[in-house]
């Protein structure tokens, strides 16, 4: 009963936290991310993030090895996996800086993992959370980790536009220099 109410509650979560997104890329004026400086879409968008991160760590754990994923696959492919992803997602966060990772404007970043790819956190979490659905082999928390992973595609359609209002031709410039993921 407690899992499929986590469960339920992270499935709801994801998709109202998809919804602020899609939102975003239709209506840029009106955008949630990036919030900048207010408040409210700060303590929305970041709240809502870990609230699901939250549950879908408590689903992992209540859910464990419950699904089809043989012990070579998850320990082999999987460990290595969240390990490179985390690597690239503390990598990027030390290249920009806390303020800009929390979507609030705080100077154009090109260096560290930003030379080879715009979005090295997003592509850090992808590779992160495909190996944590791989280690915790759960049918659930795997569900719940694709919507992440599509909410990390989505983020730098939400981006872009503010980074080009922001940062103008430096970072068009850079857009047409780096690609987007890999």
């Amino acid at each position: 009963m407690l899992v499929r109410s986590l469960f339920y509650a992270a499935i709801l979560i994801g998709y109202a936290y998809m919804l602020l997104l899609i939102w975003s890329i239709i209506t840029p004026e009106r955008r949630i991310w990036p919030p900048g400086k207010v408040v409210w879409k700060i303590a929305l968008s970041w709240g809502m993030f870990y609230l699901g991160a939250g549950l879908t760590v408590a689903l992992i754990f209540l859910d464990w090895n419950s699904w089809t994923i043989p012990p070579e696959i998850r320990f082999g492919v999987g460990v290595p996996l969240a390990l490179l992803g985390s690597s690239l997602v503390v990598w990027g966060v030390r290249a920009l800086g806390m303020t800009n990772t929390h979507g609030v404007r705080d100077g154009f970043v090109a260096r560290g993992p930003y030379r080879f790819t715009r979005n090295p956190q997003y592509l850090g979490d992808i590779i992160l959370f495909t190996g944590a659905i791989l280690i915790a082999n759960s049918a659930r928390a795997t569900v719940i980790l694709l919507l992440f992973i599509f909410s990390f595609i989505l983020f730098p359609l939400t981006e872009e536009p503010w980074l080009e209002e922001q940062y103008g031709e430096d970072y068009l410039r850079y857009k047409t220099q780096t690609p987007r993921f890999l």
